[in-house]
This record gives structure tokens, C-alpha cells and sequence, in this order.
């Protein structure tokens, strides 16, 4: 299943049924979970940790050193989730001694030349189009669509279930289950089609709906919006996402559609 002309390396743990396409190279320490297809002209470094079932297409870099001038060559990692896709020619840079590591969760597709920056954290089943940038130490967290050419900012947050326009510039932490359009990024509704494709119940997204409402529509300020929401809105699993997300945004988040 290791194609001739690839070269990997002997020290390398390969799983089971894991293809090996020509001219790939495989580095030492290096970890492929079984069944795994790393197509051609692919090239796996130094501390990459792969999940089982992936697939890899030609050109991806994986686990190259960080883009960061402050990396010394401290020993870290990079984690790709089970029955993640890789396309072509998509970048992801391992740690620094901030985390030590880089993650793409699991179930997730990153389409032709996405870059994932050092220190990254991306949850499972995100979807990330043609050209998404992401900078060193950001989280994004699941169930995450970015459409194509969208750039985030270092240190930035982005909730679960949330949307994103494409050509979109984050430069603020997205709140959970959004959609975020315009320039400056702005709020612009709940994401109801991509939760109602989840499972989501009606009366769910209503409550989200009503959440967002007081936050973003009726133009109080943050902080008295969360005081509203907290005592009006009854309590759910959403609710409480959405108030500890924003309480704990020290960057503060992107902007309302009336700002």
C-alpha cells in the first residue's frame, strides 16, 4: 500500500491499509491512523498525530515548523481528527510552547490552499472553503462553515454552529450558531438552516432567535442585553453557551447589524 516512490521513513507508525501515493515524504515522528489515503506529492512532517480514515490530496503540508519568528524548535505537535479531508495543497503548521500543538478535529473538510496557523484549535465537523486563513492561536469550535477567502485575526474565537460569508476579515469572536456577512463583520441572523440540518428543533432556534434579539436587535448595550437575557429567557443548554461565550470574550465581538 506504500507506493516505491514514496519516501517514508522507518521510524514513522504507519496504521493498517493506510495508502502511500508517489513522491510523498513521511518524516520520522510522524503517526497515520489505519486506513488512511495520503495521495501524491503530499508531505507529512515531524510530529504529526493523523487520525484513522483521513485523506490527504496532493501538496497538503502538514506539520511544517510554525510561521512565527519567537518558534526556537521546541518539540510540539499537530492532531488531525478520524475522517478528516485534507485538498489540495492546504497548510497546517504545528505548535509553539503556547499550546504545543495544532488540532483539527474530526469529520472535517479543508478545501484546496487552506492555512491553519500555529496553535490553532478546530472542533469537528467544520467545513472550511477554497483559501480560509486562519492565524496562530485561534479556536474554532464546531460544526463551523467559513466560505471561501475568509481571513481570521490571532487570537479570535469562533462559536459553534456559526456561518460565515465568504471574503469576511474576523477580527472579533464570533458568538455560537450566528451567521456574520458584511464589512465590518456583522451579525445578520441565526444560523436556522444549518441547525435545522443538525436536528435542531423549532422551538431551540426560536429561543436562540430570542436571545440574539435582545443582544443585537434591540440596541442596548452588551451588558444589559446579558442581564435581559439571563433573566427573561428561560434557561436551556443554547442559552447558557451563548452568555458564558460572550462573558468570557475579552476581545469583544463582532458588531450588530445597526452598529
Amino acid at each position: 500500500m506504500i507506493s516505491e516512490k514514496a519516501e517514508v521513513s522507518s521510524k514513522a507508525k504507519i496504521g493498517k491499509n493506510v495508502t502511500i501515493e508517489a513522491f510523498s515524504v513521511i518524516e520520522d515522528d510522524v503517526e497515520i491512523g489505519d486506513g488512511t489515503w495520503v495521495g501524491p506529492n503530499v508531505t507529512i512532517m515531524n510530529g504529526a498525530r493523523i487520525g484513522k480514515e483521513c485523506r490527504f490530496f496532493p501538496g497538503a503540508v502538514i506539520s511544517a515548523i510554525p510561521q512565527d519568528l519567537k518558534y526556537n524548535g521546541e518539540i510540539t505537535q499537530t492532531y488531525i481528527g478520524d475522517r478528516t479531508t485534507i485538498r489540495e495543497c492546504v497548510t497546517v503548521n504545528k505548535g509553539t510552547d503556547d499550546k504545543g500543538k495544532t488540532v483539527v478535529g474530526s469529520d472535517c473538510l479543508l478545501m484546496a490552499y487552506v492555512h491553519i496557523g500555529h496553535d490553532t484549535i478546530v472542533g469537528d465537523h467544520c467545513v472550511f472553503a477554497n483559501l480560509v486563513t486562519i492565524a496562530g492561536h485561534v479556536e474554532i469550535e464546531e460544526h463551523v462553515i467559513l466560505e471561501g477567502l475568509v481571513a481570521i485575526q490571532q487570537f479570535v474565537k469562533v462559536g459553534a454552529h456559526s456561518f460565515v460569508a465568504g471574503g469576511s476579515k474576523i477580527r472579533k469572536n464570533i458568538p455560537p450558531y450566528v451567521k456574520a456577512a458584511r464589512e465590518p463583520l456583522s451579525y445578520i441572523g441565526v444560523n436556522s438552516i444549518g441547525l435545522r440540518r443538525r436536528g435542531f428543533k423549532d422551538s431551540v432556534i426560536q429561543n436562540i432567535e430570542d436571545i440574539y434579539r435582545n443582544i443585537y436587535i434591540f440596541n442596548k448595550n452588551i451588558g444589559s442585553a446579558l442581564k435581559i437575557v439571563d433573566a427573561e429567557i428561560s434557561q436551556t443548554e443554547e442559552r447558557d453557551k451563548i452568555l458564558d461565550f460572550i462573558r468570557n470574550s475579552q476581545n469583544g465581538i463582532m458588531r450588530g447589524p445597526n452598529s
